[in-house]
Order: C-alpha cells, then sequence, then structure tokens
C-alpha cells in the first residue's frame, strides 16, 4: 500500500535552502538537495561537516530555521507518524536497551511496525551470527551495529537511513553492512541514505553523492557523473616555472619546475587542449577516487571564501 502525499516522479527527500544554526556557529548554510527513489544516496564529508545536522532534520529531529524538508511529500516535523514509521534508521550511537535479549529486541520492536516480517528478521539474523539469548549489553560494537541494521530492515521500510553506521568498526562488519544494504534494499527499488566520511565506502554503493564541507554543499550529482568530470592531468612544461598556468576548471595544482599536476573539473577534451595551450605537454592522465575529487572540491570552495 502507497502512503505518498507527492506524485510518484518527485524526490523522496527534498531540502531547499535549508540554514541551521546553533548559537554562532553555522551547522547548515542554505543547503538544498534531492533523493531520488530507488537509489543509495552518499552523503559525505569529514567529521563535523554538518552531515548529521542534515539528518536530523530530515528525520523530523530539528525543525528547519529557514527553508523546507519534506520527506514522502511531508513535513517530518509536523507528521512524524506519517514520515518515521516509513523510514528505517540506523546512526553510530545505536542506542539498543541493552538489557534485552536479542529475540525479546526483535518482538519487542515487531510491536510497533505492521510490516515487521518475523521470517525475515530471523533471516537477518543468522546471515549476522547473532545468538538470539544473548543480551544486548553483552555483545561487541560489530555485533550491535548487526543488530541494529537487523531492526532497521526487518520491515522493509521504503527509505533506509544510516548515519556513519561503520564508525570504529573492522571490515568484516563494514563489509556485512554493504552487503546488507544492496542485497536488501537498493536491489528491490528502495532508497537508502547513506552518510559517511569514509568516502572509499560510500563509493562502493552510491549512485549519487553529495559532498558537504563546513555547512555548504560541495557538489551533488551522479557518482557516475562526478567520475567523468573529474580528471588529474600531468603537465610537463619547456622550461622550469615558478607556478602553474591559471586554467579554467583546474581546482588544485601540486608540483613544481618543469612538471605540475592538476585536478580538474570539466570536458576532458577541452581541459587537454586548454592546457596544451599554454606551452605544456599532457604527459599523464589519471581517473580520480572521491577522496581526492573532495580534497581538491573542499579547498577550492575554502580559497574561494578566503579571497
Amino acid at each position: 500500500m502507497s502512503f505518498d502525499t507527492a506524485p510518484k516522479g518527485e524526490p523522496v527527500i527534498a531540502v531547499r535552502g535549508v540554514t541551521r544554526r546553533f548559537w554562532t556557529t553555522v551547522a547548515l548554510e542554505d543547503v538544498s538537495l534531492s533523493v531520488p527513489r530507488g537509489v543509495v544516496f552518499g552523503l559525505v564529508g569529514p567529521n563535523g561537516s554538518g552531515k548529521t545536522t542534515l539528518i536530523k532534520h530530515v528525520l523530523g529531529l530539528l525543525r528547519a530555521q529557514t527553508g523546507t524538508v519534506r520527506v514522502f511529500g511531508r513535513d517530518p516535523v509536523a507528521d512524524p507518524v506519517g514520515v518515521l514509521s516509513r523510514i528505517g534508521c540506523l546512526t553510530e550511537d545505536n542506542d539498543l536497551p541493552g538489557w534485552m535479549r536479542v529475540d525479546e529486541l526483535m518482538r519487542y520492536m515487531r510491536a510497533f511496525y505492521p510490516n515487521w516480517s518475523d521470517a525475515y528478521a530471523e533471516e537477518l539474523r543468522q546471515a549476522f551470527a547473532l545468538e538470539p539469548t544473548k543480551r544486548v549489553k553483552e555483545l561487541s560494537k560489530g555485533q550491535k551495529a548487526r543488530v541494529g541494521l537487523l531492526v532497521a530492515l526487518a520491515y522493509r521500510p521504503e527509505l533506509l537511513v544510516l548515519d556513519e553506521p561503520s564508525s570504529g568498526l573492522d571490515p568484516l562488519v563494514r563489509r556485512d553492512i554493504l552487503g546488507a544494504i544492496v542485497r536488501t534494499i537498493a536491489d528491490e527499488g528502495r532508497t537508502v541514505v547513506f552518510s559517511s566520511h569514509l568516502l572509499d565506502e560510500v563509493e562502493r554503493v552510491a549512485d549519487h553523492v553529495a559532498m558537504i564541507d563546513r555547512g555548504r554543499i560541495v557538489f551533488d550529482a551522479p557518482l557516475d557523473e562526478i567520475r567523468s568530470t573529474h580528471r588529474r592531468l600531468t603537465l610537463r612544461f619547456p622550461e622550469p616555472r615558478p607556478r602553474p598556468p591559471a586554467l579554467a576548471g583546474v581546482l588544485a595544482w601540486e608540483g613544481s619546475g618543469r612538471e605540475w599536476s592538476a585536478v580538474c573539473a570539466g570536458a576532458a577534451v577541452g581541459l587537454r587542449a586548454a592546457a596544451e595551450a599554454t606551452g605544456g605537454s599532457v604527459v599523464a592522465e589519471q581517473d580520480l577516487g572521491l577522496n581526492e575529487i573532495f580534497v581538491a572540491r573542499a579547498g577550492a570552495v575554502a580559497t574561494r571564501a578566503e579571497v
């Protein structure tokens, strides 16, 4: 059954012009983004960049001071039941009742969700190797993360929100979490928002990525588009240069003398032609990962802010 108040073509999450201040600290500054249906949407950035504050607005835990937030076409503050009943959430804190056993927690959570599937919850418990009689307080951090993910997935939510779910966990647990996202949510056409400062993890599963730094969206685009429009070009000049040439689309330079490398944003053909017009020769061209792209993009934004 569908409870949408918005047309099917509308985004699952629509944030428009949201600014949030805590006293004199600006946590979010004029943030706008849309999360399409059926994608894994990566929200990335360093710790303290504003990711969790933005997610709290999506969950209705914070009211927008300026701008609007809509989830499934609804205001999550004005209609928390209509929104939260359709969201599964796992956060870094993962605050679960420690005195409960795993099987007790599963029965307890089932009472809150009409769509809870006992069979699916049991399937997840076995897949995550969780002992039903173990109390939550006796579990390791990794096991607690698995229990939290079980609870978030067992009623097959339309939207799964993961806020730094793998922070501090070992690679095996992180693999389980990412695998569960892909198998049980993304492959079923549901929507995932995955917030993390671990960009390599997001890069493995995301269809769409928004980068946030110091409360501002650095960029927001499909991952394939981000990869195809960011390159590293290495230029070699006939004579040493004290500084690199001024080229449109260059986000960051490094190097010295005759050889300089540029992280560029834009069409590769145009960038090569512009570089060669400065008298240099392009001797290497490389694809970039999200980490390198983010560092270059965030650095370029900071430089413009200082000017």
